[in-house]
């Protein structure tokens, strides 16, 4: 009977690491590549390379717009979860989607976010540029901001240094292949480690 009151009041052993949740869309997912040449997957192995022990959650959904990942946001982001890197909106530009729209769902999500005390990075997009100076001008200055007005940190654009590349991106023009993960990555890590350290 000792035992069993011991057991029963044994508390939970504290949680050996920090789980980051990245939400987002096929540049999330992983779009064209093996599971472990994802960004989450690479990510991950970029920090433990570093010391940092994170496990990273891949919760990239191909085709998302910011209206499915609201929609998803709190299943998505589990109750584990102790920070969030936000990457949504490059279909909502492909589809010539309102700004406004997308930008009150990203509202939206960091606003359920913050009620959860979960510190966030964002993760900026830009418009194609085909469609135009005005919807260019109005969908761009989103993240910046949101960025200000939920004091997140913002990470500009999400394929800083791999947009248009077709040494790093899949034939599509549109997603990152392996070594345009890894410039990615590379480039994000410095504000990742930031948020990891101030939760």
């Amino acid at each position: 009977m000792l035992l069993a009151l011991t057991l029963a009041w044994n508390p939970a052993p504290a949680k050996d690491e920090p789980v980051l949740v990245v939400v987002g869309d096929s540049l999330t997912a992983g779009l064209g590549l093996a599971p472990e040449q994802s960004f989450p997957s690479r990510l991950q192995a970029h920090l433990l390379a570093q010391g940092i022990n994170v496990r990273v959650e891949n919760a990239g959904v191909s085709g998302n717009t910011t209206a499915d990942g609201l929609a998803r946001l709190d299943w998505a982001v589990g109750e584990d979860a102790d920070a969030v890197i936000l990457e949504l909106g490059a279909n909502d530009a492909l589809r010539g989607l309102p700004p406004e729209k997308a930008e009150a769902n990203l509202d939206a999500m960091l606003q359920r976010l913050k009620q959860r005390q979960l510190p966030v990075l964002m993760a900026g997009m830009m418009a194609p540029r085909n469609l135009g100076a005005e919807y260019v001008s109005a969908f761009d200055v989103i993240y910046a901001r949101l960025a200000k007005k939920y004091e997140v940190p913002l990470y500009p654009f999400f394929l800083d240094g791999v947009a248009q590349d077709p040494g790093l991106n899949q034939p599509d023009m549109l997603h990152p292949n392996e070594a345009g993960v890894e410039v990615i990555v590379n480039r994000i890590a410095p504000q990742v480690i930031t948020l990891l350290r101030g939760r």
